[in-house]
């Protein structure tokens, strides 16, 4: 695995990292890390490698944009001194397009995205061991719903951005596709958001797969 003894994980993002984490950090006891897939992460880390005696921080804040981690990114990331950073982020970016469409300054066109990921990514990268990222995801597989197709066109942006900065990259929505061919999706999230601990687990699972988590 990626991740070594004793170093620290940071991940960040929003209500689907957050999952209810501890303030002002999202780490130890009592349900720290959350009940989502960074807990999960951090459950199965633990399991499966007890020595490396890694830290892992979830630093998901609900609601947020990639405008706001922009906005606290000194102080929920950089300060913590990580060696690897996981960055999930876009889902409200592109939401808000949709559930306030009379709202325009609560969106995050494509183009504000990309720059602004590729910045926060770019002022990282010295300073870590390593970046993942992870693309938004909407548990719709009717690829010409609306939502779907901008969802997918965020997710592009960052694959692109992970081949630029030769992060680690995970298909987040390639996971759910391959539960959505069996499972209905308000089955895993009836907003076709917030997953259940179904689909935490497939977002820890895509994430472990991309760190290089050996399962045996």
């Amino acid at each position: 695995m990626l991740l070594k003894q004793g170093q620290t994980l940071v991940m960040i993002g929003d209500s689907i990292t957050d999952c209810e984490r501890k303030r002002p950090y999202g780490e130890g006891l009592f349900g720290g890390t959350g009940k989502g897939y960074a807990a999960a992460v951090d459950a199965l880390v633990h399991t499966r490698y007890p020595e490396l005696r890694a830290r892992i921080v979830n630093m998901g804040t609900s609601g947020n944009t990639v405008r706001d981690l922009k906005a606290r990114w000194e102080t929920d990331v950089l300060e913590l001194k990580p060696d690897w950073v996981s960055i999930m982020i876009g889902i409200n970016d592109v939401w808000r397009q949709f559930d306030q469409p009379t709202i325009p300054s609560s969106h995050v066109y494509i183009d504000e995205y990309e720059s602004t990921l590729d910045e926060l990514v770019a002022r990282t990268k010295p300073a870590v061991q390593g970046i993942v990222l992870m693309t938004p995801f909407y548990i719709e597989p009717n690829r010409d719903d609306a939502m779907r197709q901008a969802m997918d066109r965020y997710g592009a942006v960052v694959k692109r951005l992970a081949e630029k900065h030769e992060a680690r990259f995970v298909d987040t929505q390639a996971a759910f596709d391959a539960l959505t061919a069996h499972i209905y999706p308000a089955t895993l999230a009836w907003d076709r958001v917030h997953p259940n601990m179904t689909g935490h687990m497939a977002l820890a699972r895509a994430f472990l797969d991309a760190i290089e988590f050996e399962w045996f």
